[in-house]
């Protein structure tokens, strides 16, 4: 691979035309095997949160921890993976991409299984943040491999293939968590990345060269900055998780956390500003592409980790699916995308990007409004259209965003730029779900109030239901009146808290489809990419 490109180079480059149009390179089979091993490991580290989560409530109940308690086991795995990607490059870098990949692609296969023999919930949790320090490299690292071992003119091709890792494992988590919760037992959903990571392990240890490795970065390193990132990214993903449980602000335990993340994570931008070798390089953000399309994959994750969130939590409390039904639901969100993502590269060689990207943000605010009027009857086949619309826009939205936003990055600069991308990602899917959570919360709140309040005794409609549901309640074996005219009055609450969950659920869909024209608003700012040529290309 050739050096990247000098300033005064690229700086005499004329802009590139709307199209992509790159000088085609030689990518040898051996780096292609290193490209789609990295991002099976990404698919493993990302499938691995939604099969647990979709498998959480048997997991709590066979080591007797109560709802509140088991969320930890969901939180300690997020929470250790959002530490670690921002440092992952430059771990990479003291270790050797070769030896730290698959280093951590064997621990996290043996803490994977692991959990499977945990007996009580301590051990769990313990387990599962160790097994999301281990997952947690996977994700960064393969798109650093894509961005430092391919050409620019095969950028996106491998992009497309890291897509399908992150777009298309938390489709399909859920249908494999749930299928196999239900047939073999909550064990087995930790047996499911054995053989595939075994197959990614192999790959690897073929397609990766040996590289020297620099412990003296060890002495060098930006050691305050570490810490301060760590103790920063971990405090904001326990306050978004927990922080809807714990009533907000309302908890001196959350208020305390708030204080030490923005302490923590203020102090780390003005050190990696200052410092001359910063753990991760921020001024990219400065970068009109990068930092607008950071912005646009923020809310690209809060919508999708959000409407992976919302629907199987409306179908389950609502339309009563189990988790084996919800994943029959959710899996046309990821089947169509494996049809599409192929294509999306030869697409971007002869459409703009940006523009792919504009069509594919419309699309998904169209989608999302499909499932706007929620009611009794709409139910998992009613998702159909919404979930077809969606996939298409996922996949005109992934590869030709990453695509623009990393276009010109320096190959010195790859695994900041691929540790932000992604962990800005994954902040949008946190920082979307605590949103949802309290926005449904209140919401619901707000229109029972409203629909109870339409629901007086004084109302002859009110009265003539009350009293046909007491005398259908008399017919099947109770005698007591009273009693059933209480059950009555129940029975009228319990729909009227039915119905304004509904419609909360509907106003969460139209939030996210607000929060996504901010999206497209910050991707009609950007600028045709500049594409490298063949001399200029890492």
């Amino acid at each position: 691979m050739a050096a990247p490109a000098s300033a005064p180079a690229m700086a005499r480059s004329a802009p590139a035309p709307a199209v992509m149009h790159t000088v085609e390179e030689h990518v040898s089979l051996k780096t292609w095997i290193a490209v789609v091993g990295a991002a099976l490991g990404a698919f493993l580290a990302i499938l691995n949160i939604q099969i647990v989560s979709s498998s959480l409530a048997d997991i709590q109940g066979a080591l007797g921890a109560g709802a509140d308690e088991g969320g930890w086991i969901t939180t300690a795995y997020l929470v250790a993976e959002i530490i670690v990607i921002p440092i992952s490059g430059w771990l990479a870098r003291v270790f050797s991409v070769r030896t730290y990949l698959l280093t951590n692609t064997l621990l996290f296969l043996i803490l994977t299984v692991a959990c499977a023999f945990t007996t009580n919930l301590g051990q769990m949790i313990v387990v599962r943040a160790m097994q999301g320090f281990a997952g947690g490299v996977l994700i960064p690292l393969a798109f650093s491999i894509i961005m430092t071992r391919l050409p620019p003119s095969k950028h996106a091709i491998g992009l497309s293939i890291y897509a399908v890792s992150d777009i298309f494992a938390p489709a399909i988590g859920p249908v494999i968590g749930g299928l196999c919760n239900e047939t073999f037992g909550w064990q087995s959903i930790f047996f499911i990345n054995l053989l595939p990571g075994a197959v990614m392990f192999v790959m690897l240890w073929f397609a990766l060269d040996p590289e020297p490795r620099q412990f003296e970065l060890l002495r060098r390193g930006d050691w305050f900055g570490i810490a301060t990132v760590a103790v920063g990214l971990g405090a904001l993903e326990t306050v978004l998780e927990e922080g809807e449980k714990y009533d907000w602000f309302g908890s001196q335990f959350i208020v305390r956390l708030t204080i030490l993340t923005v302490v923590s994570l203020v102090t780390f931008v003005i050190v990696q500003l200052v410092r001359k070798n910063p753990l991760l390089h921020l001024r990219l953000l400065a970068r009109r592409n990068f930092g607008l399309g950071s912005i646009a994959n923020f809310f690209f994750g809060l919508s999708m980790y959000g409407w992976i969130y919302i629907v199987p939590l409306y179908l389950g409390r609502i339309q009563g699916y189990n988790a084996e039904q919800i994943g029959g639901v959710m899996i046309w969100i990821g089947l169509p995308q494996l049809l599409i993502l192929p294509l999306i590269p030869k697409v971007m060689k002869r459409v703009d990007p940006r523009l792919l990207v504009i069509v594919g943000f419309v699309l998904f605010i169209a989608g999302s409004l499909l499932a706007m009027n929620l009611s009794g009857s709409f139910s998992g086949p009613q998702f159909l259209a919404s979930s077809l619309v969606r996939a298409v826009a996922q996949s005109m939205v992934m590869t030709p965003l990453s695509a623009i936003a990393v276009a010109g990055i320096e190959r010195e600069h790859a695994g900041s730029a691929a540790a932000l991308f992604n962990m800005i990602r994954n902040l949008g899917g946190a920082i979307g779900i605590a949103v949802i959570q309290t926005f449904l919360t209140k919401r619901g709140q707000f229109h029972s109030d409203v629909l109870t309040a339409q629901v007086s005794l004084l109302n002859n409609a009110t009265r003539t239901r009350l009293n046909g549901l007491t005398e259908t309640i008399l017919q099947h074996g109770i005698s007591d009146r009273a009693y059933a005219g209480h059950e009555a009055m129940v029975m009228v609450g319990r729909a009227i808290h039915r119905q304004a969950m509904m419609l909360a659920y509907g106003d969460t869909i139209i939030l996210q489809s607000i929060l996504l024209g901010l999206a497209l608003f910050t991707v009609l700012l950007l600028k045709k990419a500049q594409a490298h040529s063949a001399g200029e290309a890492h």
